[in-house]
């Protein structure tokens, strides 16, 4: 796949240190759940040729989620006027001209040609929400038939800094979500290989050992769904090279390059 690089890195949080820590989750107004950038025309193409030709590497939906899939493409559809989109009956026009169908017979794929952003649809089984569909375009180091049916804490079984504490910290919150409340949090990937599509099995080596000049980052945004209750985890990846960072990304940056402490780099 062809570099795909933002013109400038949109959002970094992590530029204030107290917002480095993990989970580093912050309210969201509900308007601002979803999001474009200038890459997205080119984006958008690169998801269309995955889901033609990775369909089922990058797409997965379990039975029990099927619901709750086409309730989130109700809530997007409701959305996507504010954000530049035209939509006729089941027809929907991109902001860049291109026309996709609304098939709720497949969500996660009428999804996966409208936005930028991955889906992750996880939902309360027992003690903890499990993974039960995505549409995954953009995995930064991560597979989708290896998490799907898996609770959250055996999701992020390779991620040393999420223990039982963490994990316990993330499903309360995950518990105590409002519909009307979304949440989002951005990390911090530093990467030699600008390829957005970057599926790796759980234990195999990492291309983020922090010497690349790929500074690529995902603005991660937790949605509860009204009525299934589900938790939609919505990942909108921008990369830049790291000379487009502006001054006080690239000061934040250095900053973390020295420290010793945990940064939300999940």
């Amino acid at each position: 796949m062809t570099a795909i690089l933002n013109r400038s890195l949109p959002y970094a949080p992590w530029i204030v240190p107290h917002q480095r820590r993990l989970p580093g989750v912050m309210p969201l107004p509900r308007a601002d759940w979803l999001y474009l950038d200038d890459a997205y025309s080119a984006q958008m193409q690169a998801r269309a040729d995955l889901l033609a030709t990775h369909r089922d590497n990058v797409l997965a939906l379990l039975p029990e989620a099927e619901v709750a899939a086409q309730e989130l493409l109700e809530e997007v559809l409701h959305d996507l006027p504010q954000h530049g989109f035209t939509i006729r009956t089941e027809e929907i026009t991109r902001p860049d001209k291109v026309r996709i169908r609304a098939d709720f017979a497949r969500p996660l794929w009428t999804l996966g040609h409208l936005l930028q952003a991955d889906f992750c649809i996880l939902q309360k089984q027992g003690d903890e929400h499990v993974l039960t569909g995505a549409v995954l375009c953009f995995p930064s180091s991560w597979t989708l038939h290896e998490k799907l049916g898996k609770p959250l804490l055996r999701i992020h079984v390779p991620v040393e800094s999420y223990d039982t504490g963490m994990g316990r910290r993330v499903q309360r919150m995950f518990d105590g979500m409002r519909p009307e409340q979304p949440l989002w949090r951005a990390n911090l990937l530093r990467y030699s290989n600008p390829d957005l599509y970057q599926p790796r099995a759980e234990f195999a080596p990492k291309d983020k050992s922090g010497a690349g000049d790929y500074i690529r980052s995902e603005r991660q945004c937790l949605l509860k769904l009204p009525r299934s209750g589900a938790v939609v985890f919505s990942i909108h990846t921008a990369q830049v090279y790291r000379k487009d960072l502006t001054p006080a990304q690239e000061t934040a940056l250095r900053e973390i390059d020295t420290s010793a402490k945990p940064v939300a780099r999940t």
